[in-house]
């Protein structure tokens, strides 16, 4: 067998997962996360049975496109309240809505696929749960709601 020397022509290798950087903005520039879940999309069911079928069965059609809520984990660092500061923002159906770019890499650093999630904005921030006898860091958890997810490969 050949090892591929990983060029873009007959590349036969997955694309790692473990080096990626989300950019959410301006005023959250640099934040570095530890882990992105939840970039998933679902296309409802509709079934249908036309009244003239002879078939006692229903048609699957596409309905509504539904996209999951996606998870990020980042370490907290001193004074960084970034987070915390955009979910106050938060007023009766208002929020300042953000597009976040989420950017897979290779191992030069340069962005092998990118998932770009619009009119995001957060729905639920988890922080630390604090333990005297624990040795981890601390993490907090933000999950974030959007309205489109689209994906384009490499730049």
């Amino acid at each position: 067998m050949i090892a591929d020397n990983g060029s873009k022509q007959g590349s036969t290798w997955p694309i790692p997962k473990f080096r990626f950087e989300v950019d959410l903005g301006t005023e959250l520039k640099g934040a570095t996360f530890q882990e992105v879940s939840g970039l998933d999309v679902e296309t409802q069911v509709i079934e249908y049975r036309k009244g003239d079928s002879p078939l006692f069965s229903t048609e699957k059609m596409p309905g509504i496109v539904k996209y999951g809520n996606v998870t990020m984990r980042r370490g907290i660092f001193v004074n960084d309240n970034a987070f915390w500061n955009w979910h106050a923002e938060i007023k009766m159906n208002t929020i300042k809505r953000r597009t976040i770019l989420i950017k897979l890499l290779d191992e030069s650093g340069q962005v092998t696929m990118q998932w770009s999630l619009n009119n995001a904005w957060p729905t639920k921030i988890t922080s630390t749960d604090l333990k005297s006898d624990g040795r981890e860091i601390a993490v907090d958890t933000i999950e974030i709601a959007h309205e489109q997810l689209t994906i384009t490969n490499g730049q």
